[in-house]
């Protein structure tokens, strides 16, 4: 039973609302302001969970994410999917002619950079967390500077929203997935998706003779990942996600990959979010 979940970000962040979605909302919450903080966290067993954001539809892979569960050999046991809506808060009685400052993650200044660009007076300032800067701004009740977060983050800490899904692409969709110390969340005939990592020779045709063993075995890859052996200059570790309808298909295709690849590893086995 899940008693504390772990997440990078403090209430409000995009990550709490996945954690209550997916556990409910009596899940306590551990906030940590960064994702080795969270695993450390969950390692230490002062968390049962932790909510891990894995992609986005618009920036891509987090990569240093994979290397995190892969080298404190954790596992996937889940995933959520989550439309990021950025909005522009305050503390109320401003407009935004009256703020000098926006200081939010790197990855949402980036995401809403065409509508901060209408705005050439407003510093754009990087900063941890999305949320923690609303918190900020509520806690020390500061003026003229304005957080780019959630709805929730908004009625959390009593900020006004100025303006609502300023991102540039409307359609912003992160991917989450929940990692645990063990797997044996569901049981195998519910399972329909698995999370792997291998690597390879260097040479040619390698990764295409892998990619037809998944085809046969009737597994759809729906990403692939490569991350650099820092020890082993130009050799790879590829990171790959599959669905599949029956596990006996998943069971012969790994069976046939853990002969043909090296370090071959099942990061997770889990449902699918989505079809």
């Amino acid at each position: 039973m899940i008693k504390s979940v772990a997440i990078q970000g403090v209430q409000g962040s995009f990550h709490h609302i996945v954690a209550k979605n997916y556990f409910g909302d009596t899940v306590v919450l551990n906030e940590c302001l960064s994702f080795d903080k969270a695993v450390d966290t969950l390692l230490s067993g002062q968390a049962d969970a932790v909510v891990m954001a894995i992609e986005n539809s618009i920036a891509g892979s987090i990569i240093p994410n994979y290397a995190l569960i892969d080298g404190h050999n954790l596992h996937i046991v889940g995933e959520y999917y989550l439309d990021i809506q950025h909005h522009l808060m305050a503390l109320p009685g401003q407009s935004i002619e009256d703020i000098n400052e926006v200081c939010s993650h790197p990855m949402a200044l980036l995401q809403c950079k065409a509508f901060l660009k209408q705005y050439p007076h407003i510093k754009l300032v990087e900063d941890k967390d999305t949320a923690e800067v609303a918190k900020r701004i509520q806690q020390n009740q500061l003026k003229g500077v304005a957080a780019i977060g959630s709805y929730l983050a908004a009625n959390l800490f009593e900020l006004n929203i100025m303006a609502r899904s300023i991102q540039t692409i409307k359609h912003n969709e992160t991917r989450f997935v929940i990692v645990k110390r063990e797997n044996h969340e569901i049981p195998m005939e519910e399972i329909n998706k698995a999370s792997i990592k291998f690597q390879l020779e260097h040479k040619r045709g390698s990764l295409a003779t892998i990619l037809n063993v998944m085809s046969d075995c009737k597994l759809n890859l729906t990403k692939i990942q490569s991350l650099p052996k820092i020890e082993t200059p130009w050799k790879y570790a590829f990171f790959v996600d599959v669905t599949f309808n029956d596990y006996n298909d998943f069971e012969k295709a790994q069976s046939i990959i853990k002969i043909m690849a090296e370090d071959f590893k099942v990061l997770g086995q889990y449902k699918q979010a989505r079809s």
